[in-house]
């Protein structure tokens, strides 16, 4: 019965030393005192949820890292904490819809994107109003619409996703 008592005990013992993930709460500073970020380090990399700081204390950015690079949903902030953009991240790379602010915080135009290029429908607004519609194919604009009975005449709702 001790024997195997052992066993077990160095078999976890062997077991947590060779899937050991290490992890650290990292907070960085400006020279000023102020945090300027903070967030987990997991095996050296950037993990989980960081909190990104301009000087004057406010978010500049939050969202999450898997090894190091951008994941899942991010927002950005101007210094006086007014919304500039937000959307998804895969692989470090935007992707999907993306919203996009003026000065004053309204949605200014609403895009689709793939490895950080405008592929697919953007939707441009003023005065939260929307005035025009582009599509794009990697980056390059290949249509754009004024008159939203031809846009609703061509599109699929489904491409709107």
């Amino acid at each position: 019965m001790p024997y195997r008592i052992l066993i077990s005990f160095l078999f976890v013992f062997v077991f947590s030393l060779t899937n050991s993930n290490e992890s650290e709460y990292l907070k960085d500073f400006y020279e000023s005192g102020k945090t300027k970020s903070e967030g987990w380090l997991v095996d050296g990399n950037k993990a989980g949820y960081w909190k990104f700081y301009y000087e004057n204390g406010k978010t500049s950015e939050q969202g999450h890292y898997k090894h190091n690079r951008r994941e899942k949903y991010w927002y950005f902030y101007s210094p006086n904490r007014i919304r500039i953009k937000e959307g998804n991240y895969l692989d470090g790379e935007m992707t999907s819809w993306w919203l996009f602010y003026d000065n004053e915080g309204r949605i200014n135009h609403k895009c689709q994107l793939n490895n950080g290029k405008k592929n697919g429908y953007c939707l441009n607004y003023e005065n939260e109003e929307l005035v025009s519609a582009e599509k794009f194919q990697n980056g390059n604009k290949i249509k754009e619409w004024f008159n939203f009975v031809d846009f609703q005449r061509e599109i699929k709702l489904s491409d709107l996703k």
